[in-house]
């Protein structure tokens, strides 16, 4: 009896240092993890500190830039409206176009960067219309939009480009080319009419689609504007301006939008051109 309660405490005691060992590994194991995960969290701090340090650096050095003294008084550069910085010759510039803008437009503008856009808009259609009637353009945070009407670019029901239109479209792209930054989307607008059954265009999607595609393929063919710079969009008919159910909503709707994004200082030296 002795000698089977002796095995059995053996046995019991063999069984816990085996139990105890396993629980050790897997403590073991989960400290080797810890210790890990630790050391992978303190080198993506390092690394994030890292790039922090260098974006205020960036930021710093562009902030000194615009308020340093170049070698006149008049090029000290200032932000506008957390837009971009303007000097104070572009300023003065940009003070004399807006003698010549309508005084009603001139009420709406609150700020120094609606100034700037009105200032851009009145050179802008004075550059590009050219006379013509038909062409609206609007500037809202240095994006210019430019709406033109489909009577100035095509047929009714066609996506071929009418030549007398070329010369606006000429003017359109030496703007673009000014810029290689710039990118334009020339998007294609319908009225809700529903196109002949015996039209080789399908739909109204289809012909917004196309023209807007004519109006591209004529930059870059006719005008060597940069491909890589242009973006063609159909919007069919869901874009209007105005009802579909006059001839004059119908007419509103028809138009060609022509979207870019200029370099603010290429548009003031225009400014002073003028």
């Amino acid at each position: 009896m002795k000698r089977l309660l002796t095995l059995t405490v053996i046995s019991a005691s063999l069984l816990t240092s085996c139990v105890s060992k396993k629980k050790y590994t897997e403590l073991e194991t989960e400290l080797d993890d810890t210790k890990s995960v630790l050391m992978k969290t303190r080198v993506d701090k390092e690394d994030c500190e890292e790039k922090y340090a260098k974006i205020e650096e960036r930021v710093s050095n562009y902030y000194a830039k615009i308020n340093s003294l170049q070698d006149e008084n008049d090029e000290k550069l200032e932000m506008v409206d957390n837009i971009a910085a303007m000097s104070n010759k572009n300023k003065e510039a940009m003070r004399k176009t807006l003698k010549n803008v309508d005084p009603s437009l001139l009420a709406g503008a609150k700020t120094l960067g609606d100034s700037i856009d009105l200032a851009v808009s009145h050179n802008l259609k004075k550059s590009l219309s050219d006379g013509d009637e038909g062409i609206e353009i609007d500037v809202n945070q240095t994006v210019v939009q430019i709406t033109v009407s489909d009577k100035l670019l095509f047929k009714s029901g066609s996506y071929w480009v009418s030549p007398k239109a070329h010369k606006l479209l000429g003017r359109i792209a030496e703007v673009v080319n000014s810029e290689p930054a710039m990118e334009v989307m020339v998007e294609g607008h319908t009225d809700a009419q529903t196109l002949k059954k015996e039209s080789y265009i399908e739909d109204n999607w289809d012909l917004s689609v196309r023209r807007a595609t004519s109006i591209v393929r004529l930059l870059q063919d006719k005008f060597d504007v940069d491909g890589k710079k242009l973006i063609a969009a159909g919007r069919s008919s869901f874009v209007p301006l105005a009802e579909n159910d006059t001839a004059e909503g119908r007419e509103s709707n028809r138009r060609t939008r022509i979207i870019i994004l200029p370099n603010l200082d290429k548009f003031l030296a225009m400014l002073e051109e003028s």
